[in-house]
């Protein structure tokens, strides 16, 4: 009996060696003590616009066929509402790891994007109606239906490496 008992701490001390290694190779796996290994850590703008794109695309959706041309400061107003969750959600996303997001509507770069996209003399929109800048949001008349082309942001993100400032313009075709 005792060497049976013998033979069994031996063997179950062989595999505890035998397994040793595959525990530190796994808890190594996990491990990533360089945090600016990650995507996130060396694009915070991109992130930031990566989730205006994805915000302005929902807001825009259902936009033509809910209001009309004579309604589209309401569309403005509707897009902006729609916004504001992820907007909001952008504000208060990283706080805790250093990452402040600071996002505003930038209505000269609506309209400067109006100017250079919807002129009436030249380019391929030619085929549909007038383009306007509202609190940021650019919408263009289409037969009647209000459509929503572009909207522009200012975008702050501080870090504790730094601070990036930019203007955004999330276009949709």
């Amino acid at each position: 009996m005792k060497n049976r008992a013998q033979l069994v701490l031996t063997a179950a001390a062989v595999v505890a060696v035998a397994l040793a290694p595959a525990v530190f190779a796994y808890l190594q796996l996990g491990y990533s003590a360089d945090v600016a290994a990650s995507g996130d850590y060396d694009a915070p703008v991109g992130n930031a616009q990566r989730v205006l794109s994805r915000g302005v695309h929902g807001a825009a959706t259902g936009i033509p066929s809910s209001y009309r041309w004579q309604r589209r400061e309401a569309a403005v107003s509707a897009v902006r509402t729609d916004l504001e969750s992820a907007v909001n959600g952008l504000r208060s996303s990283r706080v805790e790891s250093g990452t402040v997001y600071q996002v505003e509507y930038n209505r000269s770069a609506a309209q400067a994007w109006v100017a250079d996209h919807c002129s009436k003399t030249r380019g391929p929109n030619r085929q549909f109606g007038s383009c306007t800048a509202s609190r940021g949001v650019v919408v263009q008349n289409r037969d009647g239906e209000t459509h929503v082309l572009a909207v522009a942001f200012d975008l702050r993100v501080t870090t504790e490496r730094g601070w990036y400032e930019t203007t955004s313009t999330i276009t949709l075709r």
